[in-house]
């Protein structure tokens, strides 16, 4: 009887909801049922028969899974039909309430139309702006300038971890205490013993053996905000040689190489050397070259053929070769050592400027090429870091840029005598003490008063 009553229910909900009349009784005259009237065609039957079914289950489905609600007076009502008490039983439909559901008509409302869901608008593909060409520009020109950076930076980095080696330091004994800031010694070396038979004519150096320093300077760079300072120290500057007793200074490299010359500048200086680099004939004229010379200016000629060397007056650029010649000369220098420790400072601030100058650093090509002569030219101390190198620059860098100061080491009389006979430089210990005992503090603001 429960799906009889059901199946007489849905008939009657799809007969109030497609306005359908009910069917009149069987004519026994016409032998034929009664007529069915409807203000739609089928089409139209069948498809407000799905949307009314569909809505119908999305109700049903949402009846059931409401929870129980307790009415007034203890008895609960529940949603779904199966688990509602007494009434219709587990299969009857949820109650509608007479003239207010679709079977009910007594008060004449008319009936509503069940709502379909409403279907999700569905978004059109969103389109890719344009780029702007201002920022493209501005996107490519910032990965150049990282490419650029990056580059400047590991090209010197690979050219000081490439730079041939020799030991240096002397025995930790003795040694003095580690003073701020950085010194490093610059030496150099009068050495024939790699150059060919050609490289000897061309730079002029002739067959001398054994192996002295022609160049000694140290490069002292203090803590950030100092001025830096190169100083000469005469290759016939007179001191003691540990080991050795008293003799010129250059000598210190022939009789021990580069640790027994550092020794002796530590003791002779008191600062204590945190790196080495030595530089040969070949490399130096090298290292010109690689620049594209450098410029200098002459009051008058310059004629010295035991430099090879052979220079008009006025201002002209210099190639290797000729540079060699230049920094050598001592024959017919009125200064003597001290002229050619002038020169010798005076060329290496000039190449400094050239190697950091913008036009040489801005070209991938120039920067390369520096870069690589300076490798092959140069050779450092062992276990030498990068932080000491990374001083070592920026005190080039300030000197050849004109913040720093070149100097000499204070010279009581260029033309002494030592007690064998030799023509030998004589230091004005008391000046020498106090600009060594500055920068030994880290002190370079008063080094102005040793500018000769």
């Amino acid at each position: 009887m429960a799906e009889q009553n059901d199946e007489g229910e849905q008939k009657a909900d799809l007969d109030w909801l497609y306005r359908r009349g009910p069917e009149e009784a069987p004519d026994p005259l016409a032998g034929r049922p009664a007529r069915v009237t409807s203000t739609f065609n089928r089409a139209d039957v069948q498809r407000h028969e799905q949307e009314f079914l569909a809505e119908r289950a999305r109700r049903q489905a949402q009846q059931q899974a409401r929870p129980a609600q307790v009415q007034p007076g203890g008895s609960a009502q529940y949603a779904s039909r199966g688990q509602q008490p007494g009434g219709y039983g587990a299969a009857n439909a949820v109650p509608r309430h007479a003239g207010s559901g679709p079977t009910g008509g007594g008060n004449g409302a008319p009936p509503r139309r069940p709502v379909p869901a409403p279907v999700p608008a569905t978004q059109p593909p969103r389109r890719r702006r344009p780029r702007h060409p201002v920022r493209n520009f501005f996107r490519t020109f910032f990965i150049v300038l990282l490419a650029w950076l990056v580059y400047t930076v590991a090209v010197p980095v690979r050219a000081f971890a490439s730079m041939p080696q020799v030991d240096w330091e002397p025995a930790a004994a003795g040694r003095p205490s580690q003073q701020p800031g950085t010194a490093i010694l610059l030496v150099g070396s009068d050495s024939r013993e790699n150059l060919t038979e050609a490289q000897k004519a061309a730079l002029g150096t002739g067959d001398a053996e054994g192996q002295r320093t022609d160049t000694i300077m140290i490069l002292y760079t203090p803590p950030w905000g100092g001025r830096s300072v190169l100083i000469s120290v005469p290759r016939d500057s007179y001191v003691t040689i540990p080991g050795y007793g008293r003799n010129k200074i250059n000598a210190a490299y022939s009789f021990g190489g580069a640790p027994l010359l550092t020794q002796t500048i530590e003791g002779a200086t008191g600062l204590r050397m945190d790196g080495y680099m030595e530089i040969g004939f070949a490399g130096f004229a090298d290292m010109i070259d690689a620049v594209k010379g450098v410029q200098v200016c002459l009051d008058e000629p310059m004629a010295d053929p035991l430099a090879n060397i052979d220079l008009p007056a006025g201002c002209q650029t210099l190639n290797g070769d000729n540079a060699l010649g230049y920094v050598r000369h001592r024959y017919g220098d009125p200064e003597g050592d001290l002229g050619r420790a002038k020169r010798q400072r005076e060329v290496i601030a000039k190449v400094g400027k050239k190697v950091m100058s913008p036009t040489t650093v801005a070209n991938p090509v120039r920067w390369w090429n520096v870069n690589e002569a300076l490798s092959k030219a140069i050779t450092r101390g062992k276990d030498m870091g990068p932080g000491v190198a990374l001083g070592a620059g920026r005190g080039m860098v300030s000197v050849a840029g004109g913040k720093g100061l070149t100097l000499q080491v204070p010279v009581s009389n260029s033309s002494g005598w030592s007690d064998d006979g030799q023509s030998v430089v004589i230091w004005d210990s008391a000046r020498a003490s106090r600009m060594f005992g500055l920068l030994a503090q880290g002190d370079t603001k008063d080094m102005d008063q040793f500018a000769s």
